[in-house]
Formats: structure tokens, C-alpha cells, sequence
């Protein structure tokens, strides 16, 4: 082949044209960054259902292990410290307490484990053709609120059996704390599956956080215990900050406090609670979940280039 006839080939240009873009075409590599889940919907939608099949591929129980698991947990829990512990004696409406806490761990473990293995699970894609990676923490995410719905509806029907009554109060708590939750999930699985790339240990090290977050929030215990041991010290004040514990606090106010014969009613409105109430803190948590999300794309975005060689 002569150079002339490479010549016309070879002056193609690199970057599509008005008319081009006009229609949808961009130049192969280019995305929105972190706007790519809301510009790529569809390839979303198609990441989440791989996920969804892969996850229950040659299973016989399918979606019923996300009651199975939550199930076990709760009654393991319950008999070893509502019953042996006698923990359910000081608090009315223990199963109500214990399970709402054990919603939000359940998401916070899922969304951040699975956020953090999306880029080395889905190697295959990353490698050989081109996807925005963002899509790929994100699908996780969504894939785990898949799951949490059905532990969800389990949690207001046992409200409801306690006497819980949907009020505004509940549906701004649970609100907030779904919103501060995903936000600071999300920020701590992009971080870590863009570290996780790079270093496979820090899988293990997520696991270990999430072990260690169970116990360091209020989901098996009464805050109050806390209060009693390490009140009016640093590290009191740094578990309230602990967005976790803010969340966890949240799912009480909207579930428990004002159900069933709980008597230690507190402020009906959570932004009037006092600042000793880790609910009350609910902006501190909001501001440390968007700190976290911005850190965590920031560094997704600048290693997102070097995840198909380190794969």
C-alpha cells in the first residue's frame, strides 16, 4: 500500500465533529466523571443486572437469602445479649431497636464491600474495553439497595407490630440517615476500590472495618451505656461524630423512639435535639459523608487511568 493511500486514513480526525457530537458521538475515552451514572443510565441499568444474575446464579434460595442472612443475624443477636445479657429488659422494644441497627450495618458492609471489589471483580470489562468506572462502585451500590429492601419492609412491619405510627418526625430521621449513609458508603468505597486496585489487601482491611463498625455503633447496645462509661471525654464526643452512630441513632427516631412502650420519649423534631444526641448531630454527619465523597472521587477519578494496567 502506497502513502497516498494511507494519507486520507491517517488524517481522520481524532475528535468527532459539531454534527457528530450533536447525535450523541464522542471521542473513545472521554466521560462526565462522576456525573457518569446519571449520563450513562442505560449501561447502569445493564451493570446492575449482570450483578443481580451473577450473585444468584445457580442459587435455589435467590432473593430470599436477603431475608435469610438479616434473620440470622437478628435472632443470634437477640438471644445472645437481649436474653443471655438481659438487655432486652432495660430496653423496651429491643427487637425493634436491635434490627434497626442491623439494617444499617447490613447496607453500610454491602455497599462498601461490594464498592471496593467492583473494579477488581468486573477486571474482565476494565481491561479490554472501555467503560466509565464510576458506573461499576455504583451498580454495587444499587445492588445492595435491591437487598435492603426486603430487611426494610421487615423492619416496618415489626415496627408496626410495636406500635409504631408513621409520623413526620420518622420520615425526616430515616431520610437523613439513608441520605448521610449512602453518601459517606459511597465516598468510602470509591476510595477504597480505587486503592484496591492497586493493593489487593485493602479488601481484607473493609472487612475488618465493617466487624469492628458493628460494634462501634449503637446497633447491639443503648447509647446511653457509652454515655455512662466514657462521657464528658474526647472520645465521647468522637463516636457521636461517628457518622455511623448518627445514622444508626436516626433509624431509632424513626423507628423505635416513639413506638411500642418505649418511655424515653426525646424531641419530636431531630434538629431541636441537643448536641449531647448523637441524632441531633445530623449535620456533622451530613458535612463528613460529602467530605468523604468528595475525597473518595477525587482520588477514583485520578486513578481511574491506571486500573487496566494494574489489573
Amino acid at each position: 500500500m502506497t502513502a497516498e493511500a494511507v494519507e486520507p486514513r491517517a488524517s481522520l480526525p481524532l475528535v468527532p465533529t459539531r454534527a457528530e457530537q450533536a447525535q450523541g458521538w464522542r471521542a473513545p475515552g472521554q466521560d462526565a466523571g462522576w456525573l457518569n451514572p446519571i449520563r450513562e443510565r442505560f449501561l447502569l441499568r445493564l451493570l446492575v443486572r449482570k450483578e443481580l444474575r451473577v450473585r444468584y446464579r445457580g442459587s435455589m434460595l435467590g432473593m430470599l437469602w436477603s431475608y435469610v442472612k438479616p434473620a440470622v443475624q437478628f435472632i443470634v443477636f437477640y438471644i445472645a445479649l437481649g436474653v443471655f445479657l438481659q438487655l432486652s429488659k432495660g430496653t423496651p422494644g429491643y427487637a425493634v431497636y436491635l434490627f434497626s441497627g442491623i439494617v444499617v450495618i447490613n447496607l453500610f458492609g454491602e455497599v462498601f464491600g461490594n464498592a471496593t471489589r467492583s473494579i477488581t471483580g468486573n477486571g474482565a470489562l476494565v481491561a479490554k474495553i472501555y467503560l466509565p468506572s464510576q458506573l461499576f462502585p455504583w451498580s454495587s451500590m444499587i445492588v445492595a439497595l435491591v437487598h435492603f429492601l426486603p430487611q426494610l419492609l421487615v423492619l416496618v412491619v415489626g415496627a408496626l407490630l410495636s406500635g409504631w405510627l408513621p409520623s413526620p418526625t420518622s420520615m425526616v430521621a430515616f431520610g437523613l440517615g439513608m441520605v448521610i449513609l449512602l453518601v459517606f458508603t459511597m465516598g468510602l468505597g470509591m476510595l477504597a476500590a480505587a486503592l484496591n486496585a492497586a493493593f489487593r489487601d485493602v479488601e481484607n482491611f473493609v472487612d475488618l472495618i465493617v466487624m469492628v463498625a458493628t460494634w462501634l455503633s449503637p446497633v447491639l447496645y443503648r447509647i446511653s451505656m457509652v454515655e455512662e462509661s466514657i462521657g464528658g471525654t474526647i472520645w465521647w464526643w468522637l463516636y457521636q461524630l461517628n457518622p455511623l452512630t448518627i445514622v444508626v441513632e436516626l433509624l431509632h427516631v424513626a423507628f423505635w423512639r416513639y413506638s411500642g412502650p418505649v418511655v424515653d420519649k426525646l424531641p419530636m423534631d431531630p434538629t431541636l435535639a441537643t448536641p449531647g444526641e448523637p441524632f441531633g448531630l445530623w449535620w456533622a454527619g451530613l458535612l463528613i459523608a460529602v467530605a468523604t465523597f468528595v475525597i473518595g472521587t477525587v482520588v477514583f477519578e485520578r486513578s481511574k487511568r491506571r486500573f487496566a494496567q494494574e489489573l
